[in-house]
Parts: structure tokens; C-alpha cells; sequence
């Protein structure tokens, strides 16, 4: 027993090592063997109740995992962050089950590919539903080393996941055959089959990384880190405060060259928000042109908060309130581009953090628990999402950039649909404030990096309370603002239309994964291959 106490906290002491932004990432590629080792060596024991040996050990591993590389949403809530921590411990050690079962089903290699097949599987799974939380999808783990992954513009993180995945599998047979045979010289040459699963991606890595051309096209761009403390001081400013907050901010870093100025998320929330079909005829609005008329040029991106109205019988979305009856209102987090004497773009939030900003499976928990959600500054209510990504177009040079907001920077295929759509390069607006001085925000942006690869798109990224920075088309950070830090960035940023196969294919490889999964699992169940398992 305590062997496989010590092996499961060992995986996941390895696991929780690795990630961003303080983890040694080699540890990944034989970080789960332990976890390998131990299934295997339940599943062959004469014990009973295996398979719940089996949940408890691994639940162990990922708690571990979950809590060494999550641990600070407890600064934005305590019960979040148990919530987030337990569930998500729960999901890979089902995973693990249904793999520990597979065992007895399929031959060996069959079992390792329905794990790998199954794993990645659940973590695309895991970006669409309610209770999305893929924060460490494997592919994740490399934003900090992102020389090592330029290949994720053919792949995105899943190939990561992939990478990890058969590099465990491999390390796991290496161990077992020397456990079996003894043989240190047969098994340093399988070693060396084994390494080149690492080194051949890397060196893949190095050669597009040498390889790759910037277009040359640039346009000046300024970003604000405002610092607004967004428990006591952000939701209770005016709009009109925080304009005036943001040109005396930028009063000597704007000219006639720059492009586009950007604010991070929400910095325009002055109570509910601005209602949608006033503000063309607003105060502010005015006050927004009256700004804008010194830079005809110019493109103000900003996060705001909007609501609208709606007189109707029916709730016209799944996230309407009735304020009264036959009248729901509709709150929005959006991020919004205005443009002097231009009409301006809206584009609402539509990946949302689970408790926050969206109740999950609001119609099943309802009834049950009322209208729960975690306060975190302004307007405590479900927001009401977009179906479809738009692009925010300049329509004086054709240059067009994504306004993707927060959570949503963490989600490869929902990032590359802008892209898809036209996007030149990515904004990515924030308010990074809730976790405090914690790895919460500085992973945050670490991810973004990601999508710079993906994409092959620089990124411009504005933070309330975390880090702004610009990112290039490699990954890299070229300048930034540290935490806790107000200040203005100003930088001329490339600019691409290339479409990358990630971005043309997007998700592939989960697709396939999921055809495996279901394919292997119908095997196991007919029980076809059983009488040739072995293991």
C-alpha cells in the first residue's frame, strides 16, 4: 500500500512540477509512468474492488496536479476553487478507470492507445462544455518553452497532448522491460529509440522557428495597464472618470501614426453598463468622439459592459433575466472598437468562466440552488453569449484584429475562428486582478503564446491587473508591463493573412482521437480481443 501511495503522489508531484510558469517541463514526458506502473500492477493483482483502488490512487495523483498548479483561484473564491479542484481530480481519474478496465479487454497496445485516444478525447470535450475548465490540458504545459512547440501551427495543443501522451507510454515500457529483463545495455538502447520521440519534434521545432519569416507589415499600436483594483475601486468608477483616466494616461504616447489604442477588459463597467440601443445618443458616446477627433486615425478597443432590453413572453436567450414581466435584460462583458465619426463594432464575450460569469446548466441547477453565482466585482449575473466570431474591420486600410476577451485566449480552435474570419492579429483584452500576485495571471498569459503559434498571428494584450505585453508571430514576448504595475505600452506590431493548417483543419486531432476512442471502446465491449489481451 505504500508503494502505491508513493507512486501516485509521485506522478503528480511530477505533473504539478512541470507546468507554467515556475515548472521544469521535461518532467511531463514521464510524469503519468508511475501512475502507468501502478494501474497496471492493480489490475493484475488478485485484489477485489479494483477499479475503485484503482479511481482512489489516481485520484490522489490528480488532486495533487490540481492543486499544485491551481490552487490560487482560491484568491478569487474559496468554494470555486474546491469545486474546480475535486471535479476536475474526479474527470482524469474516470479516464484512468475506464482505462484500467480496458486492460482486461484489448491487447496492450490497443489499451495504451484507447488511453491516449480517450485522454485527449475528454480535453476537447472539456473546452465545449458548461463546466469547461481546460486550464491544464497537457498541450498547455509548453507556453513557456514555446521554441520546443513551433509546430503547433500544424497541429495546435492537442499535438502537445499527443507528444506527452506517447512519450509516457514509451518511458512506461522502457521501465518495465528493464524491471523484467535486468538488462541495462538492451534497455539504454531502447532509451535512445525512446528519446528520439522527444528530440525529433524539437528539432522540427528549431527548424520552422529558423525558418520563419515575418511579412514585414507593421502598424503602431499602444496598449494601457490601468491598475484598478477590481474588488473595491473598478465597478464603482464612471465611465466618463475612466475616460479621462485614459487619455491622461496616453496624453504624450498618441500621434498621428498610431493605429490602434487599447484598454483592457470591462474598463468601461460603470454600474449595470451602457444600454446598446442609447449609446449611440449617449454622454458617453459623445465624449468618446469628442476624444477621437485629435486622432482621425485612430481605433479605440475597450472592454465595456452593455445590456439590452428585450419586451417579450419568452426569454429571448438562455441568460435573460425578467426584470418584470414580458421584460428580460440581457447582460453583456464585450469588447467594443469606436472610431471617430465611424459606427462603432461590438463583439460580447461568448467563453465564459463556469460561476462567474455563466451559471452551467442554468435550466437543471436552478431549480435546485437558485440563481448562485461567485461575486467577483460588478453585476453578479449570467452573461449572455455571441454565437458567432467577428473581426473589428478598419475600414481606412482593410486591417482587421480579433477582440478576444480573457478566458477566452485559453481555447485554440475558438481563438483560430477569428483568424478564419479575417483577423491581420489578435487583441486579447483582461483583468487579471481577482487571483493576485499568484501563477494565476502570469499562466494566463503565458497561454497566449500559444495562440500566437497557432495562428501565426502577434498578439497585442491589455490587462487591467496583470500583465500587458506584446507578442510576436513566434511566441515571444517583445515588451510588457509587470504586475501591479500602470503604464503604457507603445509598439508596431506585424501584421499576417497567411492561414495556418491548425487554423484551416483546427482540432484534427481530437477528431480523430474521439473516432479511435469510440472504435476501441466498442472493441472492448464486444469483447472480441479479449481472449489475445496481454498485459
Amino acid at each position: 500500500m505504500k508503494k502505491n501511495i508513493f507512486l501516485s503522489i509521485l506522478s503528480g508531484i511530477l505533473l504539478g512540477i512541470s507546468w507554467p510558469t515556475y515548472g521544469f517541463i521535461f518532467f511531463l514526458f514521464f510524469a503519468l509512468v508511475p501512475l502507468i506502473y501502478l494501474i497496471n500492477s492493480i489490475n493484475k493483482s488478485k485484489n477485489k474492488y479494483k477499479l475503485t483502488k484503482v479511481f482512489l490512487y489516481s485520484y490522489l495523483t490528480f488532486f495533487l496536479w490540481n492543486l499544485i498548479t491551481t490552487w490560487w483561484i482560491v484568491n478569487s473564491s474559496f468554494f470555486g476553487a474546491i469545486f474546480a479542484i475535486l471535479c476536475n481530480s474526479s474527470f482524469y481519474s474516470i479516464i484512468v478507470c475506464i482505462y484500467s478496465w480496458s486492460l482486461n479487454r484489448l491487447p496492450k497496445v490497443s489499451s495504451a492507445i484507447f488511453f491516449i485516444s480517450l485522454w485527449i478525447s475528454f480535453e476537447k470535450f472539456h473546452l465545449n462544455w458548461e463546466f469547461t475548465w481546460p486550464w491544464l490540458n497537457l498541450g498547455n504545459a509548453f507556453s513557456e518553452n514555446i521554441e520546443l512547440i513551433q509546430w503547433y501551427e500544424f497541429t495546435g495543443s492537442f499535438g502537445g497532448s499527443l507528444w506527452v501522451l506517447i512519450s509516457n507510454f514509451t518511458f512506461y515500457n522502457l521501465v518495465k522491460l528493464y524491471l523484467n529483463s535486468k538488462d541495462l545495455k538492451l534497455c539504454l538502447k531502447k532509451l535512445i529509440a525512446t528519446l528520439t520521440i522527444i528530440i525529433i519534434p524539437i528539432c522540427i521545432s528549431i527548424f520552422l522557428y529558423i525558418n520563419l519569416k515575418t511579412t514585414g507589415n507593421k502598424i503602431k499600436i499602444s496598449l494601457v495597464q490601468p491598475n484598478i483594483d477590481p474588488y473595491n475601486e473598478k465597478y464603482f468608477v464612471t465611465n466618463i472618470d475612466n475616460l479621462e483616466l485614459l487619455k491622461k494616461m496616453t496624453a504624450e504616447s498618441l500621434d498621428d501614426e498610431t493605429e490602434y489604442l487599447i484598454t483592457p477588459e470591462t474598463y468601461f463597467s460603470q454600474g449595470n453598463g451602457e444600454d446598446i440601443s442609447e449609446l449611440n445618443y449617449s454622454v458617453f458616446r459623445d465624449s468618446i468622439n469628442n476624444f477621437l477627433k485629435k486622432f482621425p486615425k485612430l481605433n479605440l478597443i475597450s472592454g465595456i459592459q452593455l445590456y439590452e432590453v428585450t419586451n417579450s413572453k419568452l426569454p429571448p436567450s438562455k441568460s435573460s433575466r425578467e426584470i418584470k414581466e414580458n421584460f428580460w435584460v440581457d447582460i453583456f462583458n464585450s469588447a467594443i472598437q469606436f472610431n471617430f465619426d465611424i459606427d462603432y463594432q461590438i463583439y460580447h464575450k461568448s467563453k465564459f468562466v463556469p460561476g462567474v460569469e455563466i451559471m452551467p446548466y442554468k435550466s437543471f441547477f436552478k431549480p435546485l440552488i437558485g440563481e448562485f453565482m461567485i461575486n467577483l466585482g460588478g453585476t453578479v449575473s449570467g452573461r449572455t453569449p455571441q454565437k458567432n466570431r467577428i473581426v473589428f474591420k478598419n475600414s481606412r486600410n482593410n486591417i482587421a484584429t480579433a477582440p478576444i476577451i480573457c478566458y477566452e485566449s485559453i481555447y485554440g480552435s475558438f481563438v483560430s475562428e477569428f483568424t478564419r474570419n479575417g483577423a491581420d492579429f489578435l487583441t486579447i483584452i483582461s483583468n487579471d486582478g481577482w487571483w493576485g500576485n499568484t501563477q494565476g495571471h502570469k499562466q494566463l498569459l503565458s497561454l497566449s503564446k500559444l495562440r500566437a503559434i497557432e495562428n501565426r498571428r502577434s498578439i497585442a494584450r491589455s490587462a487591467n491587473t496583470g500583465i500587458s505585453a506584446f507578442i510576436n508571430i513566434y511566441g515571444e514576448i517583445e515588451d510588457q508591463i509587470s504586475y501591479n504595475k500602470a503604464g503604457v505600452l507603445i509598439n508596431f506590431l506585424d501584421l499576417n493573412d497567411k492561414i495556418t493548417f491548425y487554423v484551416k483543419y483546427q482540432d484534427y486531432i481530437a477528431r480523430i482521437s474521439f473516432l479511435l476512442t469510440l472504435i476501441l471502446f466498442s472493441i472492448s465491449l464486444s469483447g472480441r480481443l479479449k481472449n489475445k489481451s496481454i498485459n
